[in-house]
């Protein structure tokens, strides 16, 4: 298996398209969400939700579809830092 690289948390992402001095509560009221599920994805403590990479990428003027690849790349790379667990493989089919 092809050893994956750290990616960044999408919190991080997002920070880049955020305008210089946005506040947690101005975005949060933007994307119609509580201040505190803003600043949890935002710093990294949540991960983003369908409805939030909708969201999102209203915002922004993204795809969800490209907030969702990245969520998905961050849990992966999170779960295959940890040890694997004893799984039997199936028998290949002759």
């Amino acid at each position: 298996m092809a050893r994956m690289f750290n990616p960044p948390h999408l919190g991080e992402i997002l920070r880049e398209y955020l305008p210089e001095g946005a506040m947690v509560e101005e975005m949060a009221h933007r994307l119609s969400v509580s201040r505190v599920q803003f600043s949890r994805a935002l710093n990294g403590r949540s991960s983003i939700s369908a409805e939030m990479a909708i969201r999102i990428s209203l915002l922004t003027g993204t795809t969800p579809e490209s907030w969702l690849t990245g969520q998905m790349k961050w849990d992966l790379w999170l779960a295959a830092q940890k040890p694997r667990p004893p799984v039997e493989p199936l028998p290949h089919a002759a």
